[in-house]
């Protein structure tokens, strides 16, 4: 039975041209061996397994072959690289900086570096996890970094760059390795693969990639985990399973029932995820960043910025089309809130439902506002013939045409929207009361004239209505809640309530969120469908802003000149 050599290992990259998502970094490399310009000293830093130690070990191979070709890659047929290959060369050192991290094991390696190659014309020194090193061996090894012998060249890798001394930066070529791509770790997973005779679906390799995170090691380490789980041929659901990764239907599922306020349907959809095992804050995370997929899938320029596999990419193309704006930057800021609480919350479950029913009431709400403008729409559409035909039609002998008209336009006055009663108008029963009619005793009915929702208000009954639409929000916006407690509304003869408020972001929130609900609690409370709310920002003088304690003294006391006299009585002063 042969030996089995993980895929890590097994599909290392042997040359720069190998490296997968570092196009940049290998460039610059293969350059500077092709002119000749070799630092004495270089940094790779960057995440895990982004190939790091893989480039220091190429970048020495290639140092020391003896006919590299126009390419910048080693020829793989000298003496040294046939050394390299097989790992006899004794012309590149690699050492671990958590195990070698005293001052005696850096003095050992400055003893070392002494030494010149035997063959080829530099001695490399790989050390890894040089961020390790204790504060005296890297005062240890300044001076040797600074200046070693011609024949060295120092390769210094590190996942942690902050963590190394200043002296230490200022000594070296820093190169930072970037996380690759979700689509160059499928392609070269599809090539392993196909190297290895296994047959892979494409999400399933988009699954791998992106629970990689970047790392090209940790993807490769996945996908000799699925095959061992599900042989030569890794299906979606296996890696799903296998990987404990929750399937994109739930979030297109939760989200759809969101956005048409079905608490139930979403509520279940949640029971259903906690039953196979998931837990409430991977789930919520996992939720946000489907929001954010929506989001970027609503404009052409951003749909790129999606790491999905083309069949899932048009789903969320899809549902963003359904997913109004405003619900998703509302479910985001839920959904983002509800994490930061998640940990310190004692009902961890509940604490998810409740931001789920959050989202599924913003969806509610403007589900049930396109309902009623719909309603409204057709009810005016119903009654435009219904004014035509009544103001052709002969007139009552005891009521004149235009009395008739003139009640018509005032039942269509009373329907304007926001005041509740258009879904109360019978258009039958306007038509009937146009009529003469005789009642069950036959004396003939006195016509109804309706007049419009135009009642006077005191300005005590409009403080009344102010304060408790202010308690009824004090949950939901307490800082929205305390302004309008505070000010005191400007009523003007025409019916329009003004609201003065301190700055210009306050009144962009206020009209965003607030002002239309408090204009219609203000006409339904108040029953006049005529009132109207405007909002302004009260201009503020700077000369009139008050610093110091004494200026707020002077301004008191030229209201009530008795602070004085306090003062002087009983010689206070200010803390």
């Amino acid at each position: 039975m042969d030996n089995f050599i993980v895929s890590a290992r097994k599909y290392r990259p042997a040359t720069f041209d190998m490296v997968v998502g570092q196009d940049t970094i290998t460039t610059t490399l293969k350059n500077a061996i092709r002119n000749n310009h070799l630092a004495q000293a270089y940094l790779f830093c960057g995440p895990r397994g982004v190939g790091k130690t893989t480039c220091a070990r190429i970048f020495a191979k290639t140092i020391n072959c003896s006919s590299t070709g126009p390419d910048g890659e080693a020829c793989d047929k000298c003496e040294s690289c046939l050394s390299f290959n097989s790992q006899a060369s004794f012309n590149i050192h690699e050492l671990d900086g958590a195990s070698n991290n005293s001052v005696d094991d850096i003095r050992n390696l400055t003893d070392q570096v002494r030494i010149p190659p035997q063959i080829g014309r530099f001695s490399v020194y790989i050390i890894d996890e040089v961020h390790m090193l204790s504060a005296s061996a890297f005062n240890a090894f300044l001076k040797t970094l600074e200046e070693p012998p011609a024949h060295a060249i120092f390769i210094l890798a590190t996942t942690e760059k902050h963590k190394i001394i200043p002296t230490i930066l200022s000594r070296c070529q820093i190169f930072d390795f970037n996380r690759i791509n979700v689509d160059d770790i499928v392609n070269r997973l599809s090539w392993v693969a196909g190297n290895e005779g296994v047959s892979a679906e494409h999400e399933a390799l988009h699954v791998i990639a992106t629970k990689a995170d970047g790392a090209m090691r940790d993807a490769l380490s996945i996908f000799d985990q699925i095959v061992s789980f599900s042989g030569k041929k890794i299906m979606y659901s296996d890696v799903i399973s296998n990987l404990n990764v929750l399937d994109y239907e739930y979030y297109f599922r939760i989200t759809a029932s969101a956005i048409s306020g079905s608490v139930t349907a979403v509520l279940l959809t949640f029971n259903e995820i906690l039953n196979k095992g998931f837990d409430g804050y991977n789930f919520m995370a996992g939720l946000s960043n489907h929001l954010r997929d929506l989001l970027v899938s609503r404009d052409e320029a951003t749909v790129r910025l999606l790491e999905t596999s083309p069949s899932i990419r048009q789903r969320y193309r899809e549902q963003a089309v359904s997913a109004p704006l405003p619900f998703i930057y509302e479910a985001l800021e839920i959904g983002s809130q509800c994490m930061l609480t998640f940990k310190g919350s004692k009902n961890q479950r509940l604490h998810v439902e409740l931001a789920l029913m959050r989202m599924c009431n913003i969806g509610g709400e403007r589900a049930s506002e396109e309902s009623k403008k719909k309603a409204e729409q057709q009810t005016v559409d119903a009654d435009i013939p219904l004014k035509q035909s009544l103001s052709s039609a002969p007139s009552p002998a005891f009521q004149p045409a235009s009395e008739t008209q003139t009640r018509v336009e005032t039942t269509q006055k009373k329907a304007s929207p926001g005041d509740g009663i258009a879904k109360k108008i019978s258009i039958k029963n306007i038509v009937a009361e146009t009529k003469t009619g005789v009642s069950s005793v036959g004396e003939p009915e006195a016509p109804v004239i309706r007049e419009p929702a135009a009642n006077d208000f005191t300005a005590e009954e409009l403080h009344n209505a102010w304060n408790s639409f202010a308690a009824a929000i004090k949950e939901e916006s307490p800082r929205i809640a305390v302004t309008l407690s505070a000010v005191t509304p400007e009523l003007l003869p025409d019916k329009t309530v003004i609201l003065r408020l301190d700055n210009s972001a306050l009144k962009e929130a206020f009209d965003h969120n607030f002002k239309a609900r408090l204009e219609n609690h203000l006409r339904d409370t108040l029953v006049n469908s005529s009132l109207k709310l405007q909002t302004t920002v009260e201009a503020t003088e700077r000369g009139d802003i008050l610093y110091s304690v004494d200026q707020k003294f002077n301004h008191l006391a030229s209201k009530n000149p008795a602070l004085r006299e306090l003062k002087k009585t009983f010689n206070l002063d200010f803390e």
